[in-house]
């Protein structure tokens, strides 16, 4: 190529790929809009595709230029072929592939008129290899442009693939009209074809204008959100799965579809089981590892035509198409919660969580833009049966949200005004049916709704991230209740219970041993109460917080036995004293062998590792007297005595010395010569 000519040859194959990748951008754009500006975009893209085919035969054609007339004739026909194409691409964007032939269509439609009329030696080059050469080229052109009209997901191959595209659109485009002609001179390019692309350009902005944004006096929330779209990243750093913004412009698409075809889609919204603690005991870095390898198994999981989308810290969306049946989605359900829950190597270490799943369906009687809050209802109701499942939106859930964000709401205010009180449940000894402490039960006086019990708040503590500031509380307050007894004459010991969030926190230890020190309690008068599976986290937090629980002196008991998964030998190392048999188990103790069989084994298997048994729930004679057959050592229910306020237990204590013998002497005694009182 001639010196002279190669800078315009750069300058026409730049603007010319500029042009064809900008348009292939907004073709992918109108694809994930509703109807109404999707046809907008779609004719802005085949106007701008429609310049980038047209500019470099314009810049750079050799040889007499042609007819004004001709010319204009030849614009009006690509333009008309460009319309045809475009509406065929507006009803086939149903289908992903017919949205591609669509495009095809437009991209031979303009081609093929430019070769004809526009600029005849457009191809001329191509003629030399025979009279197939300029369809030949021409075939080369539209796929290189139904190349960059690909966009399944977004990502660096999709990316990748439209950049090449373009650039090698745009290099045949400007090879074919650099080619030598018969005539040297280059044509002056006509005044009118400037004014053309000015106003091509003009329209461009302004179409582009009213289908994403909105004039003043209207609503502005599609601005608002085109504008958060324009500064947020489409796809998330950790995972490679595209965010939020992206997948609710591919759900508004896919609602459309399924408007005009009456199909179903579905909504998944998946959350992590168990992944806080993961951050909490191996640091944000392991649990960023778990995320990619999550994001890895969601992607292998899902189908070509699903979009997966990661959108909070450990929430996850899937978009269902052409759903068929519930019972499908269901299966769906099951294969992710099965796939997530298999373990994770990272970094040498075996890290073991699950998922919850909540589903929603479209359109089942709401807008697309309800989906994502339904699925999330419905995932919270997963994780309120026990987490590990899936279900599905009912309307009842609607609600049951609204009554959750409102004690949410409550439950904060309650925690800045402490709105709570400690009841307290006496243990007895089996052999002498004498109190011998007491476990500290937390209630929520609230100002409406009257006395709440823990199960009806601490699901909400613990999810949004309250039940820390409760837990001191608890905390604090025992000790208080504890002193204000003593002072009292009452020398009770106390139990109180510590979650799995608090076994995790570095301060635990120093929290507990401040408020011993604050109210001046001996540590052995303190129990700390920690569930089984929290008990057998086998991590080096929950074992340092076990060994300087113990060696502060305060008595430790594993709540809650038998419901988790124990392992014997490291039950065995923990400085535990005593075990509390789960209640589940002592409501079947009188009608089911296999209770009594559990039972029984679990008081010899403490028993021989030197641990007092509690057993809890105790309601009738009955179940006293087979505990106390098995040697049990400590029972407590309502047989006994249900939970009371502090000052109530106090002036049972009083009044019990004074005439029957219910509480051991022991509580009563001065506290031993060298202990702090």
């Amino acid at each position: 190529m001639e010196s002279h000519r190669l800078l315009p040859f750069i300058a026409g194959f730049a603007i010319s790929a500029a042009l064809l990748w900008l348009g292939a951008g907004v073709f992918a754009t109108a694809r994930a809009r509703n109807l109404r500006s999707s046809r907008r975009l779609v004719l802005v893209a085949l106007l701008i595709v429609g310049c980038g085919l047209w500019w470099p035969g314009h810049f750079l054609e050799p040889g007499e230029a042609s007819g004004g007339g001709i010319a204009l004739v030849a614009a009006a026909l690509a333009l008309a072929l460009a319309g045809l194409a475009g509406a065929t691409a507006l009803v086939t964007t149903r289908k992903t592939l017919p949205a591609f032939a669509g495009f095809a269509v437009l991209t031979l439609g303009v081609a093929y008129a430019h070769t004809l009329f526009a600029t005849p030696g457009l191809f001329r080059a191509s003629a030399a290899v025979g009279s197939w050469g300029p369809a030949g080229a021409i075939l080369l052109l539209v796929m290189a442009l139904v190349g960059i009209a690909l966009d399944v997901k977004p990502g660096g191959k999709v990316r990748t693939t439209r950049f090449l595209g373009a650039a090698a659109g745009a290099l045949l485009l400007t090879l074919a009209a650099a080619a030598p002609g018969e005539a040297s001179a280059a044509a002056p390019m006509p005044a009118w074809t400037e004014a053309l692309l000015l106003g091509a350009l003009v329209a461009t902005g302004a179409v582009l204008l009213e289908a994403l944004g909105s004039p003043p006096g209207r609503d502005h929330e599609p601005a608002r959100r085109a504008a958060a779209a324009a500064v947020a990243p489409l796809v998330d750093s950790l995972t490679q799965l595209p965010t939020r913004v992206y997948f609710e412009d591919r759900l508004a698409a896919a609602a459309t579809k399924c408007d005009a075809s009456a199909s179903r889609l579905a909504l998944l919204f998946i959350d992590l089981d168990g992944f806080k603690p993961v951050n909490d005991t191996y640091g944000h870095s392991i649990g960023d590892l778990v995320l990619e390898q999550v994001g890895q198994r969601l992607k292998a999981m899902s189908r070509g035509k699903d979009v997966v989308a990661r959108v909070g810290g450990d929430e996850f969306l899937l978009l269902l198409t052409n759903v068929q049946a519930d019972e499908a989605v269901a299966q769906v359900a099951s294969r992710l919660i099965a796939g997530l829950s298999q373990p994770y190597a990272v970094e040498g270490r075996e890290v073991m969580i699950s998922c919850s799943v909540g589903i929603a369906m479209y359109p089942d009687g709401c807008s697309h833009a309800k989906l994502i809050a339904r699925a999330d209802a419905a995932m919270y109701a997963s994780k309120r049966a026990g987490g590990s499942n899936h279900c599905f939106y009912s309307t009842a859930m609607d609600a049951d949200a609204e009554a959750q964000f409102t004690l949410l709401r409550d439950l904060r205010k309650a925690v800045a005004a402490k709105e709570f009180e400690l009841f307290y449940q006496p243990k007895i000894d089996s052999k002498s049916g004498k109190v011998t402490a007491v476990e500290a039960l937390l209630r929520w006086k609230h100002p409406t709704r009257g006395v709440l019990l823990p199960n009806t708040f601490i699901p909400i503590a613990e999810r949004f991230g309250l039940i820390g500031q409760l837990g001191n509380w608890v905390i604090e307050d025992a000790c208080r209740q504890s002193r204000a007894w003593r002072d009292k004459g009452l020398r009770m010991r106390v139990a109180i219970n510590l979650s799995a969030h608090q076994m995790r926190q570095d301060d635990i230890v120093e929290r507990i041993t401040g408020a011993l020190e604050q109210y001046k309690i001996h540590p052995s008068l303190l129990t700390c109460e920690i569930t089984e599976s929290a008990a057998m986290e086998d991590t080096k937090t929950t074992q340092a917080t076990f060994r300087r629980l113990g060696e502060l002196g305060t008595h430790l008991s594993i709540d809650d036995f038998g419901t988790g998964y124990s392992s014997l030998a490291y039950l065995r190392k923990l400085p535990a004293e005593e075990l509390k048999i789960d209640r589940s188990f002592i409501m079947d103790l009188e009608h089911s062998a296999d209770a009594r069989a559990v039972v029984d084994a679990v008081i010899k298997l403490a028993h021989a590792l030197g641990l007092k048994v509690v057993a809890e729930g105790v309601e009738n004679q009955r179940q006293q007297a087979i505990l106390c057959e098995m040697q049990c050592d400590e029972l407590q229910g309502f047989l006994f005595a249900k939970p009371m306020s502090g000052r109530a237990l106090l002036l049972w204590a009083i009044n019990d010395r004074q005439e029957t013998a219910v509480f051991k002497p022991s509580l009563f005694d001065e506290t031993r010569q060298g202990e702090p009182v």
